[in-house]
């Protein structure tokens, strides 16, 4: 057991059950920071995330507020595309691979804290709008098309299965707050863990790494469950969005 990493889990999942932000728009930052190798921290991030997310879809299934129609539709085009994204990296060359991991990760960390941001000072002020009034079914193609998109980001960068697909739902579809994160959530444990098992046949996951970071991240992910309503997590929020933007700037 490493001691460091289990306080990074601890942390991050401090951070995660605080504000909801993904944990590995946090977690995969630090490990490219530590030196882990671009590879190894995305499917690493997977094998992790998708343990992680298997608990909280528990509670998501009781209370009913899982919407399988926009699972469905959104792993229909998520699922192969990042399948196919994690194959192209590994039949990559090694040196341009690892460059092309970090500076992709820039990329969608950047987009991923403009996001936050945007909804932290906006959110209350969005109305419905006519692509949210449609019914699913005739957004069938749209819904399918985003998964295939995300899913290549997601395969690439092992960031946006929560983040990415949280916000497309926010803007584009008429699900309530509650809704809205247990499908996130469902979506997101089908996507990463058939990523995360595809890198774990590439020899891409450092389960010793993952194990340690699980030992701190779940304890963390509990007791910050509880203080979420007593803390201002919008600041909090602003903070992180912030900080990821530096740390993503820095990547590119």
């Amino acid at each position: 057991m490493s001691l460091s990493i289990v306080l990074i889990g601890l942390l991050v999942g401090f951070l995660v059950g605080l504000t909801g932000v993904g944990g590995a728009t946090l977690l995969t930052p630090i490990l490219l920071v530590l030196g882990v190798n671009p590879s190894i921290a995305v499917g690493t991030d997977l094998f992790y995330n998708s343990i992680t997310k298997f608990f909280g879809i528990i509670k998501h299934w009781q209370q009913k507020s899982i919407n399988f129609q926009l699972v469905k539709y959104f792993s229909m085009g998520s699922v192969p595309s990042a399948a196919m994204a994690i194959t192209f990296l590994h039949f990559y060359n090694t040196q341009d691979r690892e460059a092309f991991i970090k500076h992709t990760l820039g990329y969608v960390l950047i987009a991923v804290s403009i996001s936050m941001l945007f909804r932290i000072f906006f959110d209350e002020k969005m109305k419905l709008n006519a692509i949210q009034l449609k019914a699913i079914e005739e957004k069938r193609v749209l819904t399918v098309g985003l998964g295939a998109l995300f899913g290549v980001i997601v395969g690439m960068t092992s960031i946006g299965a929560g983040s990415l697909f949280a916000v497309a739902m926010f803007y584009l579809y008429r699900v309530s707050a509650v809704e809205l994160v247990g499908t996130d959530i469902t979506h997101a444990f089908i996507l990463v863990t058939v990523a995360g098992l595809l890198n774990a046949s590439f020899g891409n996951v450092n389960y010793l790494l993952a194990g340690n970071l699980l030992i701190g991240s779940i304890p963390g992910v509990l007791l910050a469950s509880g203080l979420s309503t007593k803390v201002p997590t919008r600041s909090i929020r602003t903070i992180l969005g912030v900080v990821i933007l530096i740390s993503a700037l820095e990547m590119i």
